[in-house]
């Protein structure tokens, strides 16, 4: 279990640090007001990763009971399933948020100071959104798959070069806030390149081969059963945190939400060890029932 665990207890609260870098680098290059737009992308940011976990979480869980039954072919099968299956949820979300984007962000609890830079912000991601969906399924699959280690190196790398990036954006560049969500773009690309050259190596248990991307209904029905407890978890938390934004918003103004986004930011690193912790004993469970 620590075996495990311990890798994604560390990855985990690297991405918990990812959120925090974005903030004090837009805190200190950007403004106050930067802050609280970045507080109410929060919960957008929030909906695409519960799509993403339901896909990741599934697929991981699946491939896992498929290597303990010994079965690779299907786990190989899965995992050209989940590229799929990101592509399509990573683009439509991506669309349709960028049709209502506005609207979005006004229910997330932005106003018409912050409304700008959440809507600078967050159009940079989704630009992204179908990169991030693929890097952080294929990184939870590498970690199911016997990899859990890698998978740790490949999110901390992640979040060292979201580091350089932001600083790069923001300071030199002058870029504002769009500097620091292009900072993250380009640190997940680079993220999904190693796990591209991962997959394609001879050597990985599992790996892209031909005939792999073959749309199986069963497969994914299983993948979107079992990650629906995930993603429902992340969609009532993004509820809660649209309720909170707007009544501070009303009560408080933009500085109490931007406040409010700073403390979510460090409260998410508690609550990210715990989640390593849940993410570390998945596969093990899953192989023994598959077995």
């Amino acid at each position: 279990l620590m075996q495990y665990a311990t890798p994604a207890i560390i990855a985990m609260t690297a991405t918990s640090l990812y959120n925090m870098v974005d903030s004090i680098f837009i805190g200190q290059g950007c403004g106050k007001e930067a802050i609280a737009g970045l507080a109410v992308t929060f919960p957008c940011a929030n909906l695409s990763a519960a799509f993403g976990a339901m896909v990741g979480v599934g697929a991981s869980i699946m491939i896992a009971m498929k290597l303990g039954q010994k079965d690779t072919k299907s786990a190989e099968l899965l995992l050209g399933n989940v590229v799929m299956l990101n592509t399509w949820i990573g683009g439509a979300f991506s669309i349709i948020c960028l049709l209502f984007l506005e609207p979005i962000l006004r229910l997330f609890g932005a106003s018409d100071a912050t409304l700008p830079y959440a809507k600078e912000y967050m159009q940079v991601l989704l630009y992204g959104n179908i990169i991030t969906h693929i890097y952080l399924g294929l990184n939870d699959v590498m970690r199911s798959s016997g990899y859990p280690k890698k998978a740790m190196a490949f999110t901390i790398t992640a979040v060292c070069i979201n580091a350089l990036f932001n600083y790069i954006f923001i300071f030199l560049l002058d870029m504002g806030i769009a500097g620091a969500a292009w900072g993250t773009i380009c640190a997940q690309v680079t993220a999904l390149m190693l796990l591209i050259r991962h997959y394609t190596n001879p050597n990985s248990f599992l790996r892209f081969q031909k005939g792999i991307m073959k749309v199986r209904w069963d497969f994914i029905k299983s993948i979107l059963g079992i990650g629906m407890s995930p993603f429902l978890i992340n969609v009532c938390a993004c509820l809660v945190v649209s309720v909170i934004n707007n009544s501070l918003l009303q009560y408080g103004g933009d500085i109490a939400v931007g406040a409010n986004g700073i403390v979510n930011r460090i409260v998410f690193i508690f609550l990210m060890i715990v989640m390593g912790f849940n993410q570390g004993m998945q596969p093990i469970a899953a192989y023994n029932y598959g077995a």
